[in-house]
């Protein structure tokens, strides 16, 4: 999961007192040329890795969008698939065979050409690394996968041993960038430590894991996709990032002007918001495409939510609306479904996700729920109440949600645990709630959250489900990843939001947005299809 509320105090933050080149591994040289300066959310202390097969943290995946580039392209905009460092592909009529075309101009930073040769083996270096190391987060977009064929020098053949409609997807994502030849000659942990080379604008000159990231400009640079306006050299000289867990420390630089983009984890409250755009800052947002926050239930074990009248008042009960405005602000965007807007295939839910305390308490009573004098709801002796265990601290939405859900009777209990402890409990089954979601600009990553065959936590996978709910999402699952067309596509990941909803298998709880505020001197900042920046873009002038 990519969320501050689950890991936002695990790291120590740079002191308000240093400046944001002292945080920086690049010190005061950080400040010549045409410099950008960026101050992220905290590092991952957990898994560290800016590998692309192996990355797991948003903020790396920023900078790895920069550095190494994939075969193909997504328009953020239609979700289509573009070209990039391939110009054209074509795909077999059982979706099983993919053979790109490559471009014949574009080099690795060290020297190496990009060809054939150097896609086979990155694909069949990720493919080693996914069999040895499962877990690994690059894993899923490379379900699938059996071989890479060298047709000539510049055409490769990419072979399935079973379908995966999400495949072209995947070829566009950071997780398949490719890397040159020679860093699949390093160890996993050198590459996760920054020893990378790729064909982007810029090179990673150095990544220090908890402080921060130098890149450079790459010369000679001519190989942009069309969601790049520059298609030559990055206007910038270097880009100093420094990842700053404490947010008023990050807030403190951006506004005495030592940080040119403030880049935190969660959305901007209402009061820094106004702060922001007082001192001219331009607030950048956008949804993060994949699932929305939801919640999910523990439908087995003879819990509470096993009753689909008692979920479905669950559902009622969440006023999305007001978690929007009240946690975030007045515009903050509204959830609308199980995924984020941005995600392909999103089917809006929002007539089914309407605020109805009155609904959820009809609900209840016809479950044979019925109010004590505490205002709590009570059968047979027990009260109905659900644990979610949180992390690391409860959250001003975890405790909102807390009070929603008791208007209508029903008692959340927040449990903080230690991130070991969350994992522990959600893989014996000791919760009611839960959280679970990953970013990725295609619906079939669902899929690695709620399908037992392949999810991260089957056992979770599982639990969300009734028996016979299970069955009826698998067919789903089965038919969007085998579909060889996109009206296929859209009709089974249409019926499994559907079907989410309407059994109360998940509850979306508000949209994913992240943003990101830009000084005045910061000029054409946009967002790729995955939520990133495209640096290349940027030039920083003055005000």
């Amino acid at each position: 999961m990519n969320t501050s509320n689950l890991m936002s105090r695990l790291l120590a933050p740079c002191v308000l007192a240093f400046s944001l080149a002292a945080c920086s591994p690049s010190g005061s040289d950080s400040q010549a040329g045409k410099t950008l300066n960026i101050a992220f959310f905290g590092d991952n202390t957990i898994l560290v890795s800016v590998d692309p097969f192996q990355v797991y943290w948003l903020e790396h995946r920023v900078l790895l969008r920069n550095i190494a580039e994939s075969l193909t392209d997504q328009d953020p905009e239609t979700g289509k698939i573009i070209p990039w460092l391939a110009k054209s592909w074509e795909i077999s009529d059982d979706a099983l065979t993919y053979t790109f075309h490559l471009r014949d101009n574009v080099t690795f930073s060290n020297g190496e050409r990009f060809d054939a040769k150097a896609v086979k083996t990155a694909f069949d270096s990720n493919k080693a690394l996914a069999t040895e190391l499962p877990a690994t987060f690059g894993a899923t977009y490379l379900a699938g996968f059996d071989h890479a064929e060298v047709l000539d020098e510049f055409t490769v053949k990419l072979v399935l041993a079973q379908p995966n409609a999400g495949f072209l997807q995947a070829t566009s994502t950071t997780n398949l960038a490719i890397l040159a030849p020679a860093s699949y000659l390093l160890s996993v942990k050198e590459r996760s430590l920054g020893k990378i080379i790729g064909t982007g604008p810029f090179v990673l000159a150095s990544y220090t894991p908890e402080v921060g990231a130098h890149l450079t400009k790459r010369k000679g640079y001519a190989w942009a996709s069309a969601n790049m306006k520059n298609q030559g050299e990055a206007h910038l000289d270097a880009v100093d990032v420094t990842y700053i867990p404490e947010e008023s420390v990050r807030n403190g630089l951006f506004l005495q002007g030592k940080a040119d983009i403030l880049w935190p984890r969660n959305p901007f409250s209402e009061v820094d918001l106004k702060l922001l755009q007082s001192k001219g800052a331009t607030i950048q947002s956008r949804s993060l495409p994949g699932p929305s926050l939801n919640l999910f239930p523990n439908t087995r074990g003879g819990r509470v939510l096993a009753d689909k009248q008692v979920r479905l008042a669950v559902q009622k009960a969440i006023d999305r609306k007001s978690y929007a405005s009240t946690v975030y602000n007045a515009e903050f965007a509204v959830v609308d479904g199980i995924f984020d807007v941005t995600t392909p295939y999103f089917k809006s839910q929002g007539a089914k996700l309407a605020y109805d305390p009155a609904g959820a308490e009809h609900l209840l009573d016809s479950a044979g729920w019925t109010k004590g004098a505490d205002g709590y709801r009570q059968k047979d002796g027990k009260r109905l109440s659900l644990t979610y265990n949180v992390m690391q601290a409860e959250t001003a939405g975890d405790v909102l949600l807390q009070d929603q859900l008791r208007k209508v009777g029903i008692e959340v209990k927040l449990s903080v645990v230690t991130r070991a402890e969350w994992v522990a409990n959600n893989s014996a089954g000791n919760y009611d709630l839960t959280i679970s979601y990953m970013t990725r600009a295609d619906p079939i990553i669902l899929q690695t959250i709620l399908d037992p065959r392949t999810a991260n936590s089957s056992t979770v996978a599982t639990n969300i489900f009734e028996p016979h709910v299970l069955e009826r999402a698998k067919g789903l699952f089965d038919a969007g990843i085998t579909a060889t067309q996109s009206a296929q596509r859209a009709t089974a990941y249409g019926d499994l939001q559907d079907l989410l909803i309407d059994e109360g298998s998940a509850f979306p709880v508000y949209e994913r947005v992240w943003q990101a505020a830009t000084s005045p001197k910061v000029k054409n900042f946009r967002w790729t299809a995955e939520g990133f920046a495209l640096l290349g873009d940027i030039e920083v002038g003055t005000p």
